[in-house]
Formats: structure tokens, C-alpha cells, sequence
């Protein structure tokens, strides 16, 4: 086994990614859970400049630490969420959940040590930004646009949504 800094580093960023996403389910305010994700998105974006997709890591950040958890607050402002703290008599629920969790990391673990993966070196010379940009804009323009509009329509709804509440 290679112990580079580069491993390291992966195991850094996926030790994040996956306490982001334990935080993120253990977490009882709404607005803690989208930073815990947002920290989970971060990882993922330092796993993607670990895999040389430095394009791939800057829309991740970009698209989903930003604009994804920027719109979810959002949703959580104007939707006037309450936020309720849960009884805490789930102290067995706690403790279950985090041997199951670390059942199934040692499980995943270990199945992925042991399978023999082939190490050969992928043809990365084609795949660049600006043929993906080709690709998208030309090829994919209409279902592109069209997922904008959807977005648009969902943020307009939502603040409808948010005013007739607040109105009642």
C-alpha cells in the first residue's frame, strides 16, 4: 500500500465528507443540516481536485455548496420553519445508529480493500472543458433551459407559498 500525502489527503476529505453526512442526519435544526451539508459538499469538491477534475470540483462548489445550500435557506427562511428541539431520550437511538454506521464503514471497508481493482491509467486527453461545454450547449440546450425554468418556477412558488403563510 502507497502511503503518499495524496492518501492522506483523500482520507481527510472522505473522513469530512462522511461526518458531514452524519452530522447533517444527527442534527435537529434545519438550518445546521443544510450547513452540515454544505460542509459535505465541500469534501466532495477536495475529492474531485484530488482526481484531477478541477472543473468538476469548481461547479461542485459552485453549483451545489452554493447555489443548492443558499436556495435551501432560503426555503427555510421564508417558509418560517420552527425549530423544535426533539426530547433527548434518544440516547439508545444515538448509540444504535452509530455502531450501525460504523458497522457498515468497517463493512465497506473491507469489501473495498480486498477487491482487486485493475490499475491502468484512463485516456484523459479527450475529455476536456470545453468539449463537455460543446457537448451541453449544443447537444443538450433545451433540457439545460428547461431545468433553469424549473428552478425559477420553484423559487417564485416558494415565496408565494411563504406569503399567503404569513398572510394567514
Amino acid at each position: 500500500m502507497n502511503l503518499s500525502g495524496e492518501f492522506f489527503a483523500f482520507l481527510i476529505f472522505s473522513l469530512m465528507a462522511i461526518g458531514g453526512a452524519v452530522f447533517m442526519i444527527s442534527f435537529t435544526r434545519v438550518v445546521h443540516m443544510a450547513l452540515a451539508m454544505a460542509f459535505t459538499f465541500l469534501s466532495l469538491a477536495g475529492m474531485y481536485v484530488l482526481l484531477n477534475a478541477e472543473f468538476v470540483a469548481v461547479v461542485q462548489v459552485l453549483i451545489y455548496t452554493g447555489a443548492v445550500t443558499i436556495l435551501m435557506l432560503y426555503g427555510i427562511m421564508l417558509t418560517r420553519h420552527r425549530d423544535e428541539d426533539q426530547a433527548e431520550g434518544r440516547r439508545w437511538h444515538r448509540l444504535l445508529s452509530f455502531v450501525g454506521v460504523t458497522a457498515f464503514g468497517l463493512i465497506l471497508l473491507l469489501t473495498i480493500w480486498r477487491l482487486p481493482l485493475p490499475e491502468s491509467e484512463a485516456d484523459t486527453a479527450s475529455y476536456t472543458v470545453q468539449r463537455l461545454g460543446e457537448i451541453v450547449f449544443r447537444h443538450y440546450v433545451i433540457p439545460f433551459e428547461l431545468t433553469s425554468v424549473l428552478l425559477l418556477v420553484a423559487l417564485v412558488g416558494a415565496v408565494i407559498l411563504a406569503k399567503r403563510e404569513g398572510q394567514s
